[in-house]
């Protein structure tokens, strides 16, 4: 075997280490869902999506992109934010439905197979969009549904943790709202509703004062208040979407209201 192949074996496999974890953490949660431990399941799809975010940008640093690496990852993908989120949702609350709950718990696995489908596809065809996503992103409608399956566990475990009190207080009504979100985070996978992409932001290379302000920020209010400010954070994500739509149609709404009537004129003969 000559040193090539050997460096592009190497280059393959740095990033695919970062997906085995991530598929671990998704077979974790998995686990964890079925003895009935959600917070720790809810961790581990969490957890997931470091590791997700760490593969591309290894493979990118050491220019390992192939076939096997996109495939392998979508598979990873499905089961860590797809099957895990779904079940997990569905040993949680949606069991509580009755017959209603399998087929919402799968709508969600099967809308998140569908939107890594046509990502690939997308990707393969034209190479996608580097500043915005198609739908939204399964991993952000994982870590919403983990998210708040963290900050219910709060309340329903009575364990101490450093929470915003009126957020808290209305955590008991979102549990009444799991199917909805469940079906909502569905749908909004497979829309063509428009999503910003922030995985080709340089964070290494921030020059803005503001910018690097914003992320100090951030994460200190993280690292206060880990649990809530996660969710505030995926559920922002998941409603910037819809929102934005509704921006974009009272736009075009107004300026088409704003513009003068046509000028029609005529002869009479």
């Amino acid at each position: 075997m000559d040193k090539l192949s050997i460096k592009r074996g190497g280059q393959v496999l740095a990033p695919s280490v970062f997906t085995v974890g991530n598929m671990a953490c998704g077979f974790y949660a998995l686990l964890s869902a079925y003895r009935g431990e959600f917070s720790a399941a809810a961790t581990a799809i969490i957890l997931g999506m470091a590791f997700d975010s760490l593969d591309g940008r290894v493979a990118r640093l050491v220019h390992g992109d192939s076939a096997f690496g996109v495939e392998f990852d979508s598979l990873s993908d499905f089961l860590t934010f797809g099957v895990a989120p779904g079940y997990m949702m569905y040993a949680f609350i949606l069991k509580d439905y009755g017959a209603w709950g399998y087929p919402m718990a799968f709508l969600f696995a099967l809308c998140g197979a569908l939107r890594l489908a046509r990502f690939n596809a997308v990707a393969h065809d034209s190479g996608g969009s580097k500043t915005h996503f198609t739908g939204l992103p399964i991993p952000g409608a994982a870590g919403f549904l983990a998210s708040f399956v963290l900050l219910y566990q709060i309340i329903e475990e009575g364990r101490p943790a450093r929470t915003w009190h009126f957020l808290m207080a209305q955590i008991p009504s979102l549990y009444g709202l799991a199917p909805l979100m469940v079906v909502g985070a569905s749908f909004l996978m497979v829309s063509n509703i428009s999503y910003p992409a922030f995985k080709q932001m340089p964070l290494l290379r921030l020059r803005s004062a503001k910018r690097i302000a914003g992320i100090v920020a951030l994460a200190a209010v993280v690292y206060a208040y880990p649990q809530t400010a996660v969710f505030v954070i995926f559920f922002a994500y998941t409603l910037l979407g819809p929102v934005g739509l509704a921006v974009r149609v009272v736009r075009r709404l107004l300026r088409f209201a704003s513009k003068p009537p046509a000028d029609v004129t005529g002869t009479m003969g």
